[in-house]
């Protein structure tokens, strides 16, 4: 079930990219009902989920955007994943750590995780922001 306060986090955005470790098709049905939703499968995800795919690459308002789990990197560090991708927003959840990187004009975002508490680590997303063929990003904490 999705936190409720994931419904006001992203109230009124576009698109929701879903860095993986899903859950389940209802966490997908549920964010459907803010917004499309485009997800990758994480590590926890069983192969063949339906609506899940391996890696999404978009160019939305002139930004190139990654979006992949992270768990297919060798210890997984910002700079690994700006080494294997050349998007100017690389998305990753694997660490479930809330991350936001600026190298340049690239962004490197974990946006945390809004599922159950794991690793004593407080659940958030992250909110992506495309203007004038900018990108910043904005890391929101949930309710524990």
């Amino acid at each position: 079930m999705l936190r409720a306060d994931v419904f006001t986090a992203l109230a009124g955005v576009g698109l929701i990219l879903h860095a993986g470790d899903v859950g389940g098709s209802d966490i997908l049905d549920e964010l459907a009902a803010i917004a499309p939703v485009q997800a990758v499968f994480g590590n926890t995800d069983p192969p063949g989920h339906p609506g899940l795919v391996e890696r999404i690459e978009r160019n939305i308002g002139g930004v190139s955007i990654h979006v992949s789990h992270g768990h297919e990197i060798e210890s997984l560090k910002p700079d690994r994943l700006l080494a294997a991708y050349d998007a100017r927003v690389i998305v990753y959840g694997h660490t479930h750590r809330a991350l936001i990187e600026a190298h340049g004009d690239r962004l490197v975002v974990n946006p945390g995780a809004a599922g159950a508490r794991r690793f004593k680590l407080l659940p958030s997303v992250a909110l992506l922001r495309l203007e004038g063929g900018r990108a910043t990003a904005e890391l929101i904490a949930l309710q524990p």
